[in-house]
């Protein structure tokens, strides 16, 4: 088991993602688009973090929240490169890293379940 939420992998995981998209944006003047995606990844272990610090049950309904979090910043890169916000290559990687957080959140919203 855990003693905190920063010993989680996932959490760790997410909060590196965080970083990216923030490096990545850092120059984008489209700030709607930025701001959305940038609040979408800090979410992730944010709701990581929160529901961490409260029941078993909540913590598995925050992990389900930081799922959707993680779908959307998966939305949101696919439109920023389809209008050439980003290059494909960071499409590439925040993707690959939004599907593999949301397996690792779902694997521990399991494992909490039983």
């Amino acid at each position: 088991m855990y003693q905190s939420f920063e010993d989680l992998e996932v959490w760790k995981r997410a909060c590196g993602l965080a970083v990216k998209v923030y490096e990545s944006l850092q120059d984008c003047r489209d700030f709607g688009l930025r701001d959305q995606m940038q609040r979408a990844a800090v979410s992730i272990a944010s709701n990581i973090a929160e529901g961490s610090e409260r029941s078993c049950k909540e913590f598995v309904r925050f992990l389900s929240i930081a799922r959707g979090s993680a779908a959307e910043l998966r939305t949101q890169t696919y439109i920023a490169a389809r209008i050439n916000m980003i290059d494909k290559s960071t499409m590439t990687a925040i993707v690959a890293e939004t599907k593999e957080l949301s397996k690792m959140l779902f694997a521990l919203g399991k494992s909490l379940k039983e």
